[in-house]
């Protein structure tokens, strides 16, 4: 009979802690250990960093990661699969094996999955989900990834490497891939592919299963969140999923946090489309079996779609953002009239016609949309933030909200400005034959 699998997750987001990878590798008896760390953005950055550097473009915490790591995993630890090769794998995977060199790691393999980057291969008239060409965004074009799924990544665990990293593919095929490996599941095995893509789901956000976004305290208390457990899942042949954490570990795993993450990002339960599958989640039933340990079963799943997802990325100009600090009484009032004071002065003084958003933080800013500030905060701190295609203009917004400092309403202090580079993404549907991946491995 064939044992039940493990595999835990190392990373839910491109800068997250490496502690909870470690105790995992460790203490986890795992097999696979996943790296998730590619969101749009991440991925727009990592494009902006090759276009800088053509040996860049990927994950800056991989190093760190694979020092930590590496010892762990060779010989005999568990496989490490990773999309930390964001916009450039096959540097990552050099930049890997040196790690794995300085450590005296020789014979470590690593393969880098290639094929994603489409960029050049998109027509100017390829329509977007948004409702306009590719041409018609009106941007500095930076690139564009396809979204591969287990199949590709399959061919990379096929090649044994101690070590697999790939540019953009779908969250949950990272998880999904070495569980078809492990258990023979084919291609068209569309329930157990919803299964595998159900754990995928669960855990491809690190700590959001295990209580880390879940908190609110007094509401939804989670124990020892400086100590919070990374979360893994034993999925058995027959499709079982258990998720759960190391013990000792802070956070939790329950019916809640199972649930919130299963429907997070999910817009319809019913077809969750990747690569891989449509999965069904919305019969699934999550029951609590022991301390931190929560199963799921009644996934299912259909045919994949015809096409893939694929990302496309522009230069979004400078982002300026300058605050300044109001505190005590009339501090609302003071730092309202401050930011109409730099609204009038970008405007009549600078010609400036970029938009330009102003927040009162501590006065309900997380909702100024709504523009409905609480009344007479006593500590208030204005951001002004504008988004521009001139790096000139972004300075002159910093020069303004300093220049408060003397030529504002009393009392302002604690000036901070930044201008840094912006990027724009949309998404849009490709023909699977766009793609041509292929596997490259590497020995350190």
């Amino acid at each position: 009979m064939t044992r039940d699998f493990r595999i835990g997750c190392g990373a839910g987001f491109s800068a997250d802690r490496l502690d909870p990878a470690v105790d995992l590798a460790v203490h986890g008896a795992l097999d696979v250990l996943v790296f998730e760390c590619v969101g749009e953005r991440t991925l727009a950055f990592g494009h902006r960093d090759r276009q800088a550097n053509p040996s860049g473009g990927y994950n800056p915490l991989l190093p760190r990661r694979m020092r930590a790591m590496l010892p762990l995993v060779f010989p005999d630890g568990p496989r490490i699969v990773t999309n930390m090769g964001v916009a450039n794998p096959l540097a990552a995977a050099e930049r890997t094996v040196a790690v794995a060199r300085e450590l005296g790691l020789a014979g470590l393999r690593v393969a880098a999955l290639i094929g994603d980057d489409i960029g050049t291969l998109l027509p100017a008239d390829t329509p977007l989900w948004e409702g306009m060409t590719l041409a018609e965004v009106g941007r500095p074009y930076i690139g564009a990834n396809a979204y591969l799924g287990a199949e590709e990544i399959l061919a990379a665990l096929d090649t044994d490497a101690h070590v697999v990293i790939t540019g953009r593919v779908a969250d949950p095929s990272l998880f999904v891939a070495p569980l078809r490996r492990h258990f023979g599941w084919q291609a068209d095995a569309w329930a157990s592919l919803g299964r595998a893509t159900a754990v995928g789901h669960l855990l491809e956000c690190g700590a959001q299963v295990t209580g880390g976004y879940f908190a609110d305290p007094g509401y939804k208390d989670v124990g020892s969140q400086a100590n919070i457990g990374f979360p893994y899942a034993e999925v058995g042949a027959d499709g079982s999923i258990c998720v759960t954490k190391l013990p000792d570990t802070g956070g939790l795993v329950d019916e809640r946090t199972v649930k919130e993450q299963l429907l997070y990002e999910v817009h319809d339960p019913a077809r969750y489309l990747t690569p891989d599958v449509t999965a069904d989640f919305s019969n699934a039933c999550v029951t609590a079996t022991g301390t931190d340990r929560v199963t799921v079963g009644d996934i299912s799943g259909s045919a994949r779609p015809e096409q893939l997802k694929a990302t496309a990325a522009f230069d979004g100009g400078w982002l300026a953002e300058a605050e300044v600090s109001y505190a005590g009484d009339g501090a609302q009032a003071r730092a309202a009239l401050a930011g109409e004071i730099v609204g009038e002065r970008m405007r009549t003084v600078h010609d400036s016609r970029s938009d330009l958003r102003t927040d009162l933080i501590g006065a309900g800013s997380l909702h100024a949309t709504a523009r409905r500030y609480a009344d007479a905060a006593r500590d208030v701190r204005l951001r002004c933030a504008l988004r521009t295609e001139s790096r000139e203009e972004a300075d002159l917004l910093l020069w303004e909200v300093e220049s408060l400092l003397c030529c504002g309403p009393s009392g302002g202090g604690g000036y901070r400005g930044s201008v840094t580079p912006s990027v724009v993404t949309y998404s849009a549907s490709v023909d699977r034959d766009l793609i041509t991946p292929r596997v490259e491995v590497l020995r350190a």
